[in-house]
């Protein structure tokens, strides 16, 4: 089986194993359509419902995964065998011609000679079987082996590292796509060192709501303006949580032991008094690192101690402009 199809096999078991955040935020969608029918309380609860989902969404990117491609595994695998041609159909037939021997019925209907010849007829129709039947294995055969070729070719030249192989599979792939449903947008790039980059644009604004939904005792509705620090506090994780997702997914896709990501937004320019879109978090991760970590349990943006990462942060403040980390500090480490 080729790359693409190991990977659509184990699709099912991806979905599966999704967290707990992103099912219910699909029967939440599902009563969505409800809504309108909903009692007044019943809309109330079913708002914060959608919105600490939301919540728990945009801090918890990191607990999911696409399954990792074994790539070695695949350089390695076994040509597929050229079938040969059989005369198992004709072998047949020609055995119950030859063992044919006229019973009472045909001997009393002088019917012989009729059967001799419906056998011999059989035998030509057992060769054209046995034909077909070989036509068909080589065209399978065929399509195995051309599969076959452009997988063992790809994986080798990944483990090569070669960079136009990466951008391949990133391209076939787009494992990014929940990140991308949230407003955020990725590029990718991979400069003389051979390392990857990912710049994912966070759109902070649109993701993180500015108000805090909540019940009253009655089961009113209660909406209320979001302190800035908490504000902060939550696109600090959504930022760092976006950034080890997409880690993650490039170590699923890739042989690679380092990426390089940067989250970028809007940030005013005090000299010109402009927003600007700049770099506010930019981390080198490391495979092993990020392997040993429990994803389940840490704090995204405590996490970020664990990687070589440029960020300014405050709670009262935010974020402010940070330089990308360059990947010729990692070459030949």
């Amino acid at each position: 089986m080729g790359w693409k199809g190991t990977v659509r096999s184990i699709g099912a078991a991806v979905r599966a194993a999704e967290r707990d955040a992103k099912r219910r935020q699909r029967e939440l969608e599902k009563r969505q359509k409800q809504y309108e029918r909903m009692q007044e309380l019943e809309q109330a609860a079913y708002e914060v419902e959608v919105y600490e989902n939301h919540i728990e969404i945009i801090q918890s990117l990191h607990k999911e995964c696409s399954v990792p491609i074994q790539w070695k595994e695949l350089s390695i695998q076994k040509e597929p065998i050229q079938p040969e041609k059989t005369d198992t159909y004709e072998h047949n037939a020609r055995h119950k011609a030859d063992n044919y021997k006229p019973g009472f019925i045909d001997r009393l209907f002088q019917r012989e000679e009729k059967v001799r010849q419906k056998l011999k007829t059989n035998i030509e129709v057992a060769i054209n079987q046995d034909t077909l039947k070989y036509n068909e294995n080589f065209s399978k055969w065929k399509k195995d082996f051309e599969e076959w070729e452009k997988t063992t070719s790809l994986a080798k030249s990944l483990l090569n590292g070669h960079s136009q192989a990466k951008l391949e599979v990133i391209e076939d792939l787009d494992p990014f796509s929940e990140i991308s449903n949230l407003g955020s947008s990725l590029e990718i790039s991979i400069g003389d060192t051979g390392i990857v980059e990912a710049t994912i644009n966070v759109h902070g604004k649109e993701i993180i709501p500015n108000e805090i939904k909540g019940l009253l005792q009655s089961g009113k509705l209660s909406v209320k303006k979001m302190p800035q620090g908490k504000f902060n506090e939550l696109y600090q994780d959504y930022v760092c949580s976006s950034i080890l997702r997409v880690a993650n997914e490039l170590f699923s896709i890739l042989p690679d032991d380092l990426v390089i990501i940067t989250a970028v937004d809007e940030l005013l320019n005090t000299q010109t008094g402009h927003l600007e879109e700049s770099p506010i978090l930019s981390a080198c991760i490391s495979r092993s690192t990020l392997q040993s970590l429990n994803l389940e349990a840490i704090d995204p943006s405590d996490s970020m101690t664990n990687f070589v990462h440029n960020m300014s942060f405050k709670k009262t403040k935010g974020f402010d402009i940070v330089s990308r980390v360059k990947p010729e500090r990692f070459v030949n480490i």
